[in-house]
C-alpha cells in the first residue's frame, strides 16, 4: 500500500506511479496532465502535491491567460474545455492539467508527462480502503457511535468516489434509522403527495413492497415468510406478483 505525505491511500500500481511521477517533478519546470473520469481523485492528488499552485478553470480563456502572465505554477482543471491552448507559452512554468478526456486536443507538444487515472471499478483493491476511510469520517460527521457493517457488494461505483460516498451515507443512515424517523419521513412524504380519491390503495406498496422484499431475502422461503407475516401463502404469492418481486 502506498501512503504519501497526504491522505491518498492506494494499492493500485498505476496510482502509485502517478503519485511518484508527480512528486519527483513537483520542483521542476515541466508540465504534466492527468486524464481520468470525474470523481476519480485527480484534483485531490494535484492539490496536495502542488499546494501553492493557483487553480484556474480552463473553460475561462481570460483567466487562463492572466494566470500564465502572473504565475509560474498553475493547475488547469476542466482542461477538456480549454479554448486557447496553442496561444499559451509553457516555457519556464510548472503546469499541471486535469481533464476527463483530450481526444480533440493536441497535447503531445505541451506536456512532458501524460498520466491516465483509472476508474474505481478498475481499482477494486482501493475500494475497500476508501470504504473504510469514508465510513469512519461519515460516522463521525453523523455522530453515529454504534458499529455498522457496510455491505461492500451494495456500493455504487458508477460515479467513482462520489457515488461510493453516497452509498456509504445511505447505508449508515438506513442502518441507524428508528421507527420514529421512518414515521416522520413518511409523514413529510404524504403531506407532499397525498391526493386524489384512492390514496390508501395507491400508497400501500410503500409499506408492502419493502416488507415482503426484505422478508424474502431474510427467510429465503415463502412458507416461512407467510408464517412470520401472519398471512396465507396464496395471499403472499399474490402480493409478490403485484409488486413484481
Amino acid at each position: 500500500m502506498h501512503k504519501s505525505n497526504f491522505e491518498f491511500l492506494t494499492y493500485d500500481p498505476k496510482i502509485k506511479a502517478i503519485l511518484k511521477g508527480l512528486s519527483l517533478t513537483s520542483s521542476l519546470f515541466v508540465s504534466s496532465i492527468i486524464i481520468g473520469k470525474t470523481h476519480t481523485g485527480k484534483k485531490t492528488i494535484v492539490r496536495n502535491i502542488f499546494p501553492k499552485a493557483i487553480f484556474v478553470d480552463s473553460s475561462k480563456p481570460q483567466e487562463v491567460k492572466e494566470a500564465f502572465e502572473n504565475y509560474s505554477e498553475i493547475v488547469l482543471y476542466n482542461f477538456e474545455n480549454i479554448k486557447n491552448l496553442q496561444e499559451l507559452d509553457f516555457n519556464n512554468k510548472r503546469v499541471v492539467a486535469i481533464a476527463t478526456e483530450v481526444q480533440h486536443l493536441n497535447i503531445d507538444d505541451k506536456f512532458a508527462f501524460i498520466y491516465h487515472l483509472p476508474e474505481l471499478k478498475d481499482r477494486l483493491l482501493d475500494v475497500d480502503l476508501l470504504i473504510n476511510k469514508f465510513t469512519k469520517s461519515i460516522k463521525k460527521e453523523l455522530m453515529v457511535e454504534k458499529e455498522i457493517a457496510i455491505d461492500n457488494n451494495n456500493i455504487d461505483l458508477s460515479k467513482n468516489i462520489k457515488s461510493l460516498k453516497n452509498s456509504i451515507y445511505k447505508q449508515i443512515l438506513y442502518k441507524n434509522i428508528s421507527k420514529e424517523d421512518i414515521e416522520e419521513i413518511l409523514f413529510e412524504y404524504f403531506m407532499d403527495t397525498l391526493d386524489g380519491k384512492n390514496g390508501y390503495q395507491d400508497n400501500l406498496d410503500i409499506f408492502e413492497k419493502p416488507l415482503i422484499k426484505a422478508g424474502l431475502q431474510k427467510f429465503k422461503s415463502q412458507l416461512k415468510l407467510s408464517i412470520v407475516l401472519g398471512i396465507n401463502r396464496n395471499t403472499l404469492r399474490k402480493k409478490i406478483s403485484e409488486h413484481d418481486l
